[in-house]
């Protein structure tokens, strides 16, 4: 564990974060955090918290922590897709080798009706890019 702590901490919500400033430097030596904002990553929306006015040293941590955010949210999407191509993969090697007449039977319509509106969205998707292409 490092000695130093970063000058602000970000309490990570669903749709964004609350911001607060980290202090060490008070008579008893002891972590205070005062919460300056509160930010909606969907929106791009920051508001300060209270009565506050943010510095230019506050917005641009701030800013910082929001491209980095979206940047690891983004990495997670690509992440869980491709998990989700390893769970297909399984699931097909189930469904030819382990799976009963009675389990197939309980997923077969949902898998089959899931499957085939994603094959849509997928081909109409590369349609459009190959369009775009031309």
């Amino acid at each position: 564990m490092t000695t130093e702590l970063p000058d602000y901490f970000f309490r990570v919500r669903e749709n964004g974060a609350f911001v607060f400033r980290v202090d060490t430097e008070n008579r008893h030596r002891r972590i205070e955090m005062d919460q300056i904002a509160v930010i909606n990553i969907k929106n791009g929306e920051v508001k300060a918290h209270g009565d506050r006015d943010l510095s230019e040293e506050d917005r641009a941590a701030i800013d910082d922590w929001i491209e980095e955010r979206k940047a690891t949210l983004a990495a997670r999407d690509i992440d869980d897709i491709l998990r989700t191509v390893d769970h297909l993969n399984l699931t097909a090697h189930w469904a030819q080798t382990r799976a009963s007449d009675g389990d197939l039977e309980a997923v077969t319509d949902a898998l089959l009706l899931a499957m085939h509106d994603l094959r849509s969205v997928l081909v109409r998707k590369k349609a459009d890019r190959m369009m775009k292409g031309d």
